[in-house]
Formats: structure tokens, sequence, C-alpha cells
């Protein structure tokens, strides 16, 4: 018997042992699970210490256990337009196969995908860890241009008062380039050349 480098107690590992092997079979999971470490994007992330909820599907299938999935939880960020504080719920859905563990194949004689190793998830005995499964389906999920509201209008380039406190008569003057100047009177007087 092999000795598993999982602990059974961590909330994102779970044990398969209720479903027997037995293709066909299946329960349902639902937990809560701290984030150990911030699952952030460029300006989003869901913070270390917060909270997720796993509604999990496992499925025996010939091949090992089938992982369905939705993670639930709160996510901050920034608005890429004005810099406020945002704060958002997140659902990411996933589906993953975790597999018989290679010494299991050798016993059972069905070791024909030994190249793919590195891409796929194997169980450790009857436990399965969903961290990095659940890490990479919420990392994508975080928008990687979050906005307050869809009409943000953002800040002003001159300044950098926010347009939506500054108000439509905010303005700079005529700042022109001096490099244009020649042909914004070009375009007044076309007349004259």
């Amino acid at each position: 018997m092999t000795l598993s480098r999982l602990d059974p107690r961590d909330p994102f590992v779970v044990d398969t042992r209720q479903l027997g092997r037995q293709p066909g079979s299946m329960r349902t999971v639902n937990r809560i699970v701290t984030v150990p470490e911030a699952l952030a994007a460029a300006m989003a992330a869901v913070p270390e210490g917060s909270e997720i909820e796993l509604d999990l599907r496992l499925e025996a299938v010939m091949e090992g256990v089938l992982v369905t999935g939705t993670a639930r939880g709160q996510l901050t960020a920034e608005c890429s337009r004005c810099l406020d504080p945002i704060s958002d719920d997140i659902e990411a859905g996933f589906q993953e196969l975790y597999r018989y563990s290679a010494d299991d194949d050798e016993a059972t004689g069905t070791d024909e995908d030994a190249g793919d190793e590195d891409e796929d998830y194997y169980l450790e005995g009857d436990l399965l860890d969903l961290e990095p499964v659940v890490r990479d389906a919420v990392v994508l999920a975080l928008p990687l241009t979050p906005l307050c509201g869809p009409d943000c209008p953002g800040l002003c380039s001159e300044c950098g008062a926010k347009l939506a406190e500054a108000g439509p008569d905010h303005g700079h003057g005529d700042n022109i380039d001096p490099r244009w100047e020649a042909l914004r009177k070009i375009a007044e007087d076309p007349g004259e050349r």
C-alpha cells in the first residue's frame, strides 16, 4: 500500500472511497474552503484567507474520477478606468479527470497513456487534490480589465481628476500641441494658402 502525500484533513483534498472505483457511481460534495494564498490576475484577486464555496460532483469512470464543479467567492479589484476599489462575486466552473495512479495501472496492466503524465491529475490512493484545479479555474475567471460600471468615464488625461465627479464642464482649454498649430490654422481657414 502506497502512503499518500496528501493530508485528508485539508479542505481541498477529497476522499473518493465512497465511489468504490465502480464506473457509474456518483456523489456530490459541498464545502467551503479558505484560500491559502491570493488567487490573482493583473488587476483582480481573490484575497488570501477569503472563502470559496465548492459544489462538486464526483463520478467514477473507467480511467479514474471525473470531478465537475463550481467555485464561488468574492473578488477584489481596481477599476481599470478610475482606479476605484471593486468587490464583486466570482463564479468559475471546472471539469477535470483524476486518473488512477500509475501504481494502480501497473497492478491492473492498463498503462496506456504514460506519455501524458505531465498534463494529467492523479489520485493518490483514494484522495484527490482540488487546489490546483480550483486555482486555475478561478484565476482564469478573474476579469482582465475590471470596471466599477460599464459607463465609467475614467480619469482626466490632463489632471487625473475622476471624470464622473468632475462634471461635464471639466476641461483644460485649448491645450493644442504646438506642432499641430499649422494644421489647425489651415482647418479654420481653408481658403488661405
